[in-house]
């Protein structure tokens, strides 16, 4: 009988966990995504590109071989060519600078010394500790 009641208790334990929420995505993970499903869509294209032209070089090669053996050979279906997919472009948004890279904490102008130095706070200002 307890025995019973702590596979039970184990049980709804288990099955409390897959209802669990996971967090939601970050914007880089989401633009990570819908890039990672864009070259998917790319390199279908690529493969059914790539199809095509074997299959017309197939056809090709099955016609030069029934000609050159006396069959009658049936004329081609005709077919919208082959449409190659070109390169991939990428179709993520630019992602924001980062605030080092924007410029945003750096003063105008030209740096005219190294940013350190082995100077003392109080050589610096010109005080006394």
């Amino acid at each position: 009988m307890r025995f019973r009641v702590v596979i039970a208790l184990l049980g709804g334990l288990l099955a409390s966990s897959a209802f669990a929420k996971l967090p939601p995505l970050s914007d880089e993970a989401k633009a990570k995504a819908a890039e990672a499903a864009a070259k998917s869509a790319w390199t279908d294209k690529v493969g059914l590109y790539e199809m095509c032209l074997a299959m017309d070089r197939s056809a090709e090669f099955y016609r030069m071989g029934a000609k050159e053996a006396g069959q009658d050979v049936p004329p081609p279906v005709t077919l919208p060519p082959c449409a190659e997919p070109g390169p991939f472009t990428p179709t993520a948004p630019a992602a924001a600078k980062p605030l080092e890279a924007s410029g945003a904490h750096s003063p105008p102008g030209m740096a005219v010394s190294p940013p350190s130095s082995k100077a003392t706070s109080a050589e610096i200002t010109g005080t006394r500790k």
